[in-house]
């Protein structure tokens, strides 16, 4: 005797989906494609965990669009993740010419980017945080480095001062993890209105005032809402980023073992991460305006379905061994709503990554690797804590000249000088004193 009783939904939350995804992926091919899951406590979606069917939903944003606000109607203001999945007026959640012309001001101002003064910029920072721990023999790479890294580089790239950056990204990792995600949220709100009011009496040469004085004119809200998945991106995902690379580099025989030969794979090890462990686990949600029979799955109207970076990567009908160089991977997704600041996002871990590394040879981590605890959340892959010890190593007493912005070109190198205190030292001791 068959039951017609819809299967069961796997659970999204909480530190058992945190400690082990790659189960809850497998559990859910049972079904096809598409999975029954719960994002939050009475909150149902799908979650597409095959490759060909995450493409699919992608570049179909006429079957799959990414306005939520007819789901959002019967949502609780206080539900965790309506934050992260709530209509927002920027080009992560619209289509269509409206999305043209939001994310048209957002590639148009990070082009302006000069990467090679971001790198040098990645650098100088780098090894501010790496000097205020090098001498200790040990440190947790996340609280002293992978966040604290993101932080100080976007101050610098959105014009952003130190306590206003600080307010933002705290948000963030709210509403990423779903905790009291309504007062993360409004606390978000606040502080990107009052950077636009910064930026509205002082203008610089940064990436928020190039986009307040695009032709494309945004209004303040529309304005507001594009520094907020920008920043969004570039804090939470980026760190996410440098740790799990930096904890495969140390952990996963292929890679360590080049280590101390002065053979460094980071490019390597972050093709692997974007395959396997991509920053952005889960997310590219999608509300379908009507039911959709896809296969063996019902896509019901206006519940959300959402694309599984993380499966579609490990999507056994893609397996391969060959994802060095590879970037077929759908870690920055694919289709109208691919990542704009991809670029700038690799070239900012890939530094951070390498700079260590050359500082710091002999790292390696300082608990076995199967017991580095995750942050629970539906959509990203964050550790909790990266505990490394090394060899204790002086602060090296080293002149460097002035550092070139990140917006326009390279100015002609100026003369060496002494190490100075720089504006961005006492947010450092700040954080590390958090």
């Amino acid at each position: 005797m068959t039951s017609d009783a819809p299967p069961a939904r796997e659970p999204m939350y909480g530190p058992e989906f945190a400690a082990d995804p790659g189960a809850v992926y497998a559990r859910l091919r049972r079904h096809g494609p598409f999975g029954p899951v719960e994002l939050a406590p009475g909150v149902p979606a799908t979650l597409v965990v095959g490759y060909e069917a995450a493409l699919q939903v992608l570049r179909d944003p006429a079957t799959f669009p990414k306005d939520a606000r007819r789901w959002e109607k019967d949502v609780p203001a206080d539900c965790p993740v309506l934050p992260m999945m709530g209509y927002r007026p920027n080009c992560l959640m619209t289509d269509g010419g409206v999305h043209a012309r939001l994310r048209g001001a957002v590639t148009d101002s990070l082009e302006r980017i000069d990467t090679g003064a971001l790198r040098d910029h990645v650098e100088r920072t780098a090894d501010d945080l790496i000097d205020r721990f090098t001498t200790a023999g040990e440190a947790d790479l996340v609280a002293r480095y992978a966040r604290a890294l993101p932080l100080l580089v976007l101050i610098e790239m959105f014009g952003c001062p130190r306590e206003i950056a600080d307010r933002i990204v705290t948000g963030m990792s709210g509403i990423f993890e779903g905790l009291d995600a309504e007062r993360a949220n409004a606390e978000i709100n606040r502080g990107v209105a009052d950077l636009i009011a910064l930026k509205r009496a002082r203008p610089g040469a940064d990436v928020t005032t190039w986009m307040l004085n695009h032709p494309a004119e945004l209004t303040e809200d529309e304005l507001g809402q594009q520094l907020v998945v920008l920043i969004g991106a570039g804090a939470e995902p980026e760190q996410n980023l440098i740790a799990n690379t930096l904890r495969l580099l140390l952990a996963d025989d292929r890679f360590a073992g080049d280590l101390s030969g002065g053979s460094l794979p980071v490019e390597d090890a972050l093709d692997e991460v974007l395959w396997t462990d991509p920053p952005m686990a889960n997310y590219g949600v999608t509300y379908p305006e009507r039911d959709l029979v896809l296969g063996d799955a019902l896509l019901p109207a206006d519940q959300p379905v959402v694309v599984s970076f993380a499966a579609a990567n490990t999507d056994p009908a893609m397996a391969s061994d060959h994802r060095t160089g590879n970037r077929a991977h759908l870690a920055w997704s694919t289709g109208p709503h691919t990542c704009p600041a991809k670029g700038p996002a690799r070239l900012i871990a890939s530094v951070a990554i390498e700079r260590l590394l050359d500082r710091l040879p002999d790292l390696e981590l300082a608990v076995p690797a199967a017991e580095l605890e995750w942050r629970p959340g539906p959509f990203h892959r964050a550790l909790a804590a990266l505990p490394v010890r090394f060899p204790p190593v002086p602060v090296p007493d080293r002149t460097e000249p002035a550092g070139a912005p990140v917006a326009g070109p390279v100015p002609p190198a100026a003369a060496p000088a002494p190490r100075r205190a720089r504006w961005w030292d006492p947010l450092v001791r700040w954080w590390n004193g958090r």
